[in-house]
């Protein structure tokens, strides 16, 4: 049932987006101001919220509990573990924004600071760091643990569902908790395509500035169509042979071109860049975490942080699930510290270079960015490179690193989908992963013809809002579940305690005697 009402309510939606794009957008539009304007304050209380939440449970009481048990082992070593909760994560929103959004910033700043002024451009890595920090893989942590905990330790069947059981009881398995698999499986599928479409728009640019082809619609639905038959192919091949190759590979390629870059660019400016907007960063975490403009009237906070903490949710399950996948046998403190605080160092890393980069080129006169930008966050990046050495060798590898990350987001994507829309617990039947897997590529070329970004934007604010509500309900579950595994834990360790004392009273009795009919045998003699 559940795969059938949201393969239906995609099929919908990707209909309404192909057939009237005009009056589509206008309608996600008038639809998004209507949020914002009222509960916009939510996606921000609700992801600072988790991020301390989960900063508990890693450093707290909880820290020492693992997924799956006490005996359980780790199926991944480290470093594929990492690799491939980066690569599902965030990987291609990274390319994409890594030099467009500080140059956007840059001519746009928040807090109104004055445009293209030094303080524009320490604000811009700021918010770059802030909305690539802590917050987006905190909201990726909190629902990958609650679903590995209920998974691996309350043998559940790894849908969203499940992580509510301790709050709405058997429930879960009935149409309260349908409901909530459907709108989680629609909701991932929307923003998955987001992700897809804005990665499409910067292939087909790449390939533009590489290969001279122009960036027209027809070439970025035949984009679409290669990547839809790499990423089928990688996830019939399953995790631990596609969809792990791939991320492991993509990162070492995304490692070599951010070092490329670090060497042929200004180096000492990047790393001042680094060191000087983490420390800002860290200053002003909270501010930034809560900050509306209810005076101003600005809406920078709706078309930047909400929109990305939006993102970010409707990613989510689909995020969430695959972690959730792939971590069993890790402890509580080592999850969020590897989900939450290693990948968000090195997005900072990314983020120093290009961004860095990005800035140094424009404020120091070696590319005008700000044109570029004028032309499209996609030619951000490919202008940038253009006032390298090397230009055209980091233009290609970027577009390589640009379509595997479009295949390990699609490939995972697919995988969780259709194991979301599973009743059964374990590797999901390849016909459905194929109907996902056309479904995910049918909505990205859809909202593409309905408004390009303008579309994709609004509909991941819009399909996030249930989210929001819902990752509260998660943080209430996961505490309840862990608290009783801490507490069963504790008395068990007491009770081993007890017994091993009443052992060792018990030898300790026992040597007493024999000591002591040694002595009455001694003064017998």
């Amino acid at each position: 049932m559940v795969f059938r009402i949201s393969i239906a309510l995609v099929l919908a939606l990707v209909l309404l987006a192909g057939l009237a794009p005009g009056p589509f957008n206008t309608v996600v539009q008038a639809a998004l101001a209507d949020v914002i304007r009222s509960v916009g304050w939510l996606y921000l209380l609700v992801v600072f919220l988790a991020l301390v939440f989960l900063m508990y449970l890693a450093f707290g009481r909880f820290g020492n509990l693992r997924i799956g048990g006490e005996d359980a082992e780790p199926e991944f070593s480290r470093a594929s573990w990492m690799s491939m909760l980066f690569a599902a994560g965030m990987g291609i929103g990274l390319v994409f924004w890594g030099a467009a959004e500080p140059i956007s910033h840059f001519t746009k700043p928040p807090e109104g600071i004055e445009p293209q002024s030094m303080d524009a451009a320490r604000a811009s890595m700021r918010y770059a760091f802030f909305h690539w920090g802590l917050h987006p893989w905190a909201i990726y942590a909190l629902i990958g643990l609650a679903m590995a905990w209920f998974q691996f330790n309350r043998n559940g069947r790894g849908l969203v569902s499940d992580m509510l059981q301790p709050i709405i009881g058997r429930h879960h398995r009935g149409w309260i908790g349908r409901v909530v698999n459907i709108a989680a499986v629609v909701a991932t599928a929307i923003g998955v395509a987001t992700t897809l479409g804005f990665g499409t728009i910067q292939i087909a640019a790449g390939v533009e500035r590489v290969f001279g082809l122009q960036a027209t619609v027809p070439v970025q639905m035949t984009i679409i169509a290669i990547a839809f038959v790499l990423y089928m192919a990688s996830t019939a091949s399953g995790v631990e042979r596609g969809v792990k190759w791939l991320s492991n590979f993509n990162l070492a390629l995304a490692a070599l071109l951010a070092a490329t870059v670090l060497v042929l660019g200004p180096t000492g400016f990047i790393f001042d860049t680094f060191t000087t907007t983490l420390g800002s960063y860290l200053n002003q975490l909270v501010t930034m975490s809560l900050r509306m403009s209810p005076f101003s009237g600005s809406t920078w906070v709706a078309d930047w942080t909400i929109f990305y903490w939006a993102w970010w949710i409707s990613w989510a399950p689909f995020v969430g699930s695959f972690i959730a996948r792939i971590s069993r046998g890790r402890s509580v403190r080592e999850f969020v510290i590897g989900v939450v605080l290693a990948p968000t160092l090195l997005g900072f890393f990314w983020f120093a270079v290009f961004g860095g980069t990005a800035l140094w080129a424009q404020i120091f006169g070696h590319a005008d960015l700000v044109q570029a930008l004028g032309n499209g966050y996609e030619t951000v990046l490919f202008t940038l490179f253009d006032s390298l050495p090397a230009s055209l060798m980091l233009s290609a590898v970027a577009l390589v690193l640009l379509m595997i990350f479009f295949v390990t987001s699609a490939d995972s994507a697919v995988l969780v989908l259709a194991s979301m829309s599973t009743d059964e617990a374990g590797d999901p039947p390849l016909k459905r992963k194929l109907a996902w897997g056309i479904a995910v590529a049918l909505i990205a070329a859809a909202l593409l013809l309905a408004g390009g970004l303008d579309a994709l934007q609004g509909m991941i604010t819009i399909a996030a809002l249930p989210f929001a509500l819902l990752m509260v309900l998660v943080m209430v579950s996961l505490y309840r579940v862990l608290d009783q595994e801490y507490t069963r834990e504790r008395r068990q360790a007491q009770r081993q305690r007890r017994m091993i004392d009443a052992w060792i009273a018990r030898e300790m009795a026992a040597q007493e005697e024999t000591q002591a009919e040694a002595a009455r045998a001694q003064d017998q003699d």
